[in-house]
């Protein structure tokens, strides 16, 4: 199933060097480095590799970067999004404490590994007073990564005589990239006894791990301060205390705990941590939304959701944490008049434009093959305009307030999720309300015509929706929600004319 994506988007180099913010700068320096590597096919320690490491180093130690500034650098390069900082609630200061409760012998060689490894590196190597400092780019396969470093890097690493830090989020479901690392340091005859690996989590490999990196990852060091570790010493109840009044009771309503025992799907593995807060002055809701840039963009989009009367009420960003109101309520499917409003309200809001209308196609292809059915979609001629869809227009997300008014709980950041829709024309909506709520072709037809939306884009995210969201639920293991979607995905097919005779 095809559900997950990169986010990836283009970035002033002069504007990001002038914020001397340290997670847009270990962005930059991704990007920089990545495009080097992609121009020779190996990583190598080059002085601009040299100069962004000097920088994210400078930056982990609150000192003044300067080094790429120095250099001559294109005006502006492609970034990755790092998942651990947008998603995951990983944290820099989590892996520099981890460094700090190592008793190095002697100065370690810092290893960060693309994308997010390498910011998260220079933090270890402050904290550990490294030696030196590389980043390397695991490539190929998902669950079979390897490495591409040049004979003079090769050379360096083996060189040095003391012990090895390996730095990276994860490890996911194979921890091929931190397996791809021990391979390179053994094969240089390096043991595991000089080998530290600092992940974001203290668990095993994931279910696709080879088994023979499974035995190795029981066998070497380990050193992890994940969030529970650093929310014990920065509690929640205390985060946002100055705001709201001292916490009466904090909730973890993380991993599907927000049901609260009503008969809703939810993908636990996939949710974002988030805590209802009760203070003296009502109850809130604390949910991550991401740190620096990525958690600052979803707190002006709920700003403009509330402002216009769709979205609860935000208050503050802390931490990456987005405190908003707790919406008291029951669910309520909207009128054809609200869910009009709520979408034009977001076919107004900016978004970085996610995957095209050729991979929403292969998507589909490839999705449906995985259903039983043989679809050979056309991508649209249309020209899409990507806005911050909803993305995902679920009727349990509806609560309608006491006083009658209707708010959409969940839309910040499905635009911006980690899969590959990402930023979409508000054609993906129309299609989405029409599987969601279960819309007459005539119903979609006027909230097409209302939005504005090109009829052939919209008949193909009819398609594109339920084989989304069927690859979604499969890797959420719920084969209710499954079959639900593709029977939306068969529907929209035969409407379409392109449900191959093959099909099952």
């Amino acid at each position: 199933m095809l559900v997950y994506g990169d986010r990836r988007r283009d970035v002033s180099t002069t504007e990001v060097l002038a914020r001397r913010d340290v997670f847009s700068t270990a962005e930059l320096a991704q990007g920089l480095i990545d495009a080097e590597f992609e121009a020779s096919g190996f990583d190598d320690l080059t002085p601009l590799h040299r100069a962004a490491i000097a920088d994210l180093r400078a930056l982990a130690a609150g000192r003044e970067p300067s080094a790429l500034a120095a250099l001559s650098l294109p005006p502006r390069v492609i970034v990755k999004e790092p998942e651990g900082y947008a998603f995951y609630a990983v944290y820099p200061e989590g892996f520099a404490e981890a460094a700090r409760s190592v008793a190095w012998p002697a100065p370690p060689f810092v290893i960060g590994l693309r994308s997010i490894g390498l910011g998260l590196a220079a933090h270890v190597a402050e904290a550990s007073g490294a030696a030196d400092m590389v980043s390397l780019r695991p490539v190929g396969p998902p669950f079979r990564r390897t490495l591409r470093l040049s004979d003079a890097l090769r050379a360096t690493l083996a060189a040095h005589p003391g012990p090895f830090a390996v730095v990276d989020e994860g490890p996911g479901l194979s921890g091929s990239s931190f397996g791809a690392v021990l391979d390179l340091l053994q094969a240089l005859g390096v043991g595991l006894d000089r080998i530290v690996v600092l992940p974001s989590h203290a668990g095993d490999l994931g279910p696709e791990a080879d088994p023979a990196h499974r035995r190795r990852w029981a066998q070497v060091r380990r050193a992890v301060v994940a969030f529970p570790e650093l929310a014990r010493r920065r509690p929640m109840a205390e985060l946002f205390a100055d705001l709201i009044g001292p916490a009466v009771a904090v909730e973890d309503l993380s991993g599907g705990a927000w049901r609260e025992g009503r008969a809703v799907p939810a993908f636990p593995q996939q949710e974002r941590l988030k805590h209802r807060i009760t203070t003296a002055e009502g109850r809130w809701i604390a949910r991550f939304a991401g740190l620096g840039a990525i958690g600052a963009a979803k707190l002006e989009r709920a700003h403009a959701l509330h402002a216009a009367g769709v979205g609860p009420e935000p208050v503050a960003l802390r931490w990456g944490f987005l405190l908003s109101r707790w919406v008291d309520g029951e669910m309520s499917r909207p009128t054809a008049d609200e869910l009009a409003r709520y979408l034009s309200v977001r076919a107004e809001l900016p978004a970085p434009p996610g995957a095209t209308v050729e991979e929403l196609a292969e998507m589909v292809r490839v999705n449906a093959s995985e259903l039983g059915l043989d679809l050979t979609p056309r991508p649209p001629r249309a020209r899409a305009r990507p806005v911050a869809i909803d993305g995902r227009l679920h009727a349990w997300e509806w609560i309608r307030t006491p006083a009658g008014v209707l708010l959409k709980t969940d839309g910040l950041d499905h635009c911006c999720a980690h899969d590959l829709v990402g930023g979409q024309d508000i054609a993906w909506d129309v299609a989405g309300a029409a599987v969601e709520l279960g819309l007459s072709d005539d119903a979609v037809e006027r909230l097409r015509a209302a939005l504005g939306a090109d009829a052939d884009l919209t008949a193909f995210c009819r398609l594109a929706y339920p084989a989304f969201q069927a690859g979604l639920w499969t890797f959420a293991g719920d084969a209710a929600q499954v079959a639900r979607y593709r029977a939306a995905l068969e529907t929209a097919a035969r409407l379409a004319g392109c449900l191959s005779a093959r099909s099952a």
